[in-house]
């Protein structure tokens, strides 16, 4: 039985056995959010305890944004959070949460809340961070649990823990596709059959600079090897030699083996962006960036070890985002397909 509380007070009165799990929602639950719910319920065990919270936050969302559109479907997502394994949702009003009203003391997301997301959505990150904060005092968890999808909110939920020294571990889901690769999202069901079409653009850009870095990576492999035994003067040789060998099946990718990795990947993103863009709907990019996970900075054309591919994009009325893991060097990219399973 999954209980529905509504109040802190009720909240509270929760028996509490073993460790305690939560996964913070804003309802219109989906496949993407019953994986948090089914990994939190893997890492809480029999006797632990797993909590969703269902909570369309004001504080992020702009002037111009979706706030009294955004779909609530509490009977819904009570059915999803019971099949995945919650113990107890909660599910509080507005005055619950804010009970003075809008809060006058609230938390900074500094300067990585002021890149791509938040200059796109000023002040967004700041509510985002402040509801956080008030839900995990609120539902007091030993692990918290949030998708990679919103890679952004992810690192600034971390960094804010680490900074405010939160006793809290966070986790982070890899993100959960439909067949065709795009991103499980809430918006997704506002998207027309053609609208849809159009989306995919955003998966498609991510793969496309995966793939490219993949390719790269391994060409670079098959010079080095065939070039590390060979004299210096040698050495400058061997990626011609390896184009003249290959001419006919990968002229480009070795034409392009001396592109800075980072700048390649960028480009095979934003070549099916840009083809995208001249459908019918059109696909409007807000942002294509590659960025370090950590503050969310672009990388520079020489960066070695982790990396964040990030878009975002309108297509109709509804704003969408995705971004996809990315290692740049030795470890190589990652080569894993899209499928329906969490990624």
């Amino acid at each position: 039985m999954t209980a529905l509380v509504r109040t802190a007070a009720e909240l509270a009165a929760l028996t509490r056995t073993g460790g305690r799990c939560v996964v913070m929602t804003m309802g219109a639950l989906h496949e993407g959010h019953a994986t948090l719910i089914r990994t939190a319920r893997a890492r809480a065990g029999s006797q632990g305890q797993v909590i969703v919270t269902v909570f369309v936050n004001p504080l992020q969302f702009g002037a111009n944004e979706d706030l009294d559109r955004y779909p609530r479907t509490l009977e819904a997502d009570l059915l999803i959070a019971k099949e995945a394994g919650a113990d107890a949702v909660f599910a509080p009003a507005a005055d619950e949460v804010y009970p003075g009203g809008e809060p006058q003391v609230r938390l900074a997301a500094g300067p990585m809340g002021q890149r791509l997301e938040g200059a796109t959505r000023p002040g967004h990150f700041d509510g985002m961070l402040t509801v956080v904060a008030k839900l995990l005092h609120l539902t007091a968890p030993d692990l918290a649990f949030y998708g990679q999808k919103d890679a952004q909110q992810l690192a600034l939920i971390r960094r804010m823990v680490r900074d405010l020294d939160f006793p809290v571990e966070i986790v982070g889901v890899p993100t959960v596709r439909e067949d065709d690769g795009l991103a499980l999202s809430s918006r997704n069901r506002y998207l027309s059959p053609a609208e849809r079409r159009t989306a995919l653009a955003l998966s498609a850009a991510l793969f496309a600079g995966r793939d490219r870095l993949a390719a790269q990576q391994a060409l670079h492999a098959r010079v080095q090897a065939q070039g590390e035994h060979a004299p210096p003067r040698a050495r400058g040789g061997a990626l011609a030699a390896l184009g003249a060998e290959r001419e006919s099946a990968d002229a480009h990718a070795v034409e392009r083996a001396a592109q800075p990795a980072p700048a390649a990947v960028r480009e095979a993103a934003r070549t099916v962006l840009s083809e995208a863009a001249k459908q019918e709907p059109p696909l409007v990019l807000d942002y294509l960036a590659l960025v370090d996970p950590h503050d969310f900075t672009e990388v520079p054309d020489d960066h070695v070890g982790e990396a964040v591919l990030a878009v975002a994009a309108k297509v109709g009325a509804t704003r969408l985002i995705d971004n996809l893991p990315l290692t740049f060097g030795p470890a190589g990219a990652d080569t894993q397909r899209p499928q329906g399973a969490a990624q």
